[in-house]
């Protein structure tokens, strides 16, 4: 089985790699085709179905896979927010959403200026590339949930509805 992941993101292929252990993996950099920082559940959504579309032309009959975070509102709180699609060469489209947590008010004043979570998530944690490691997730939960473990999460979730339609 092929599987094309469209991110570079280390915790995005960790997370295909521990779910798909049988696949052959490859990733690449693709267009998420929404902001660099999604602001909604329906941006968000829309970000890894670009990513999982935008890498599978890269090698025939392959699954592709996109991994979305972003952020969104419920109730006036701004919550950290993710997404995953797995696309096949037939053109079925799974889709599936994770862990949310409240983020908190500095970050969300950050993220109203413009600013990027994972740029963000450095300078609060004062570690360098917390995007690429524990992410936000892992921050505010004291370790207890890493980034790659919230989308390995994600990626079960399209792994088993993949597997129960086909």
């Amino acid at each position: 089985m092929q599987i094309v992941i469209g991110s570079k993101n280390p915790t995005k292929i960790q997370a295909v790699n521990d779910i798909f252990p049988e696949a052959d993996i490859t990733s690449m950099d693709v267009e998420s085709g929404v902001s660099a920082q999604p602001f909604s559940d329906e941006e968000t959504k829309q970000g890894a179905l670009n990513r999982a579309r935008n890498s599978m032309g890269s090698l025939e009959n392959a699954i592709g896979i996109g991994l979305e975070g972003g952020v969104m509102y419920v109730d006036h709180q701004l919550y950290l927010c993710n997404w995953g699609a797995l696309v096949t060469p037939d053109g079925s489209i799974f889709t599936g959403s994770g862990a949310r947590i409240v983020l908190p008010a500095e970050i969300e004043e950050g993220l109203n200026d413009g600013k990027e979570l994972g740029d963000l998530m450095d300078g609060y944690a004062k570690k360098q590339e917390v995007r690429k490691k524990e992410g936000a997730i892992g921050i505010f939960t004291n370790d207890l949930l890493s980034r790659q473990e919230m989308f390995s999460h994600v990626v079960k979730l399209l792994r088993g509805q993949w597997e129960y339609w086909n």
